[in-house]
């Protein structure tokens, strides 16, 4: 794969160039809502974490 671009480095230099630092924070809080929403999926503990939203 010698030549092909992450997404996430893309992600990066677009931020980096752009100067768009605040889509930071925004990006963050959407992989952790996300990593919760399938944690939430397969725990015990999903009728507690879906009554927080």
């Amino acid at each position: 794969m010698p030549g092909k671009i992450s997404a996430w480095s893309e992600i990066w230099g677009f931020l980096k160039v752009r100067k768009k630092w605040w889509l930071g924070p925004i990006i963050v809080m959407m992989l952790l809502i996300g990593a919760l929403l399938i944690f939430a999926q397969t725990s015990a503990l999903a009728p507690f974490i879906y009554a927080i939203f």
